[in-house]
């Protein structure tokens, strides 16, 4: 702590003037005093953050050490496990299981830290060349924030990031920055947002309703036709990336709408299956028809336990 003389402050000049510096030196005493305790006490929860960062690091290159498993795993091994995790989350995510979401990253982090530790086995990065790429990365494409551009919307701010991210690249071709393994309903939204953001979109939803209605008409003309696969396989594909920019439009997001309804499917098929199953009937032994009736039960059950 600052300590202050009081008596090299005080006058002889008035009583009233030295208690009224004496107030103000205790005043400003006061206020250095608690200005040291927050900068000590961030300081503190810094060295705690960075010992916990640091205690996992030390953690997963003792693993990497220590335990076969572990040692063995490489980028390509860890690939599809990270895929794994990253829908294990989406899952998590779209439940609303908090719980599970707090797991899910945690694990998640886990992958990030295997990831830099083998780079940096290797001498290819370090996390700390990691952490310091992405700092860099995100004031870059936050010049409204770091920088002097003014940026009033989410939509406008998107707009730039794809523009930085257009002026870096090698090609300066729009669409060029998609991966050719990203599945293919994530990679069809991609397109969509890539080229809305240069202008190339629907003026209203109305007009991506009246596409999806042209391209359901063509599909059911080709579904006429003979020997006719391929076209029918285009015309599907039509339809669907015409319903996902319909979805992209209005700010819904399909991946987790269709999540929903397959979910929703699975209860409402084990409902129907529990009440056969009650009755003594057999599933496989049914007719369409009679399945029907079961299914209908089955979404009124759900409807009234809702």
């Amino acid at each position: 702590m600052i300590k202050i003389n009081l008596r090299d402050k005080a006058t002889k000049k008035t009583p009233t003037n030295n208690i009224a510096i004496i107030v103000s030196v205790m005043r400003q005493s006061y206020e250095i005093s608690f200005l040291s305790l927050i900068i000590i006490k961030n300081s503190f929860y810094n060295k705690v953050e960075n010992s916990r960062l640091e205690k996992l690091r030390d953690i997963v290159a003792e693993l990497r050490e220590k335990c076969p498993w572990d040692k063995k795993q490489t980028f390509g091994s860890l690939r599809s496990l990270t895929i794994e995790e990253v829908y294990e989350l989406s899952d998590a995510i779209i439940l609303e299981n908090k719980k599970d979401i707090e797991e899910e990253v945690g694990d998640l982090l886990l992958h990030v830290m295997f990831y830099a530790q083998i780079g940096e086995e290797n001498n290819d990065f370090t996390i700390n060349i990691i952490i310091d790429n992405l700092i860099k990365k995100l004031k870059e494409r936050h010049p409204h924030i770091y920088g002097n551009l003014k940026l009033d919307t989410a939509k406008e701010v998107e707009k730039n990031w794809e523009e930085i991210k257009q002026k870096k690249r090698k090609s300066k071709k729009v669409l060029d920055g998609i991966t050719e393994n990203t599945p293919p309903l994530i990679k069809a939204l991609r397109i969509q947002k890539k080229v809305k953001n240069f202008g190339f979109d629907w003026e209203n939803s109305n007009q991506v309703l009246k596409k999806i209605d042209e391209e359901l008409l063509e599909l059911k003309e080709e579904l006429k036709k003979r020997n006719n696969t391929d076209k029918i396989e285009n015309e599907i594909g039509d339809l669907i990336f015409s319903v996902l920019n319909l979805a992209r439009f209005i700010d819904i997001d399909p991946e987790k709408s269709l999540e929903k309804t397959n979910k929703k499917f699975i209860r409402r098929f084990n409902i129907m299956e529990s009440m056969i199953t009650k009755e003594k009937k057999s599933l496989n032994k049914m007719s369409l028809k009679q399945m029907d009736v079961y299914w209908e039960k089955a979404k009124k059950n759900e409807e009234r336990n809702k």
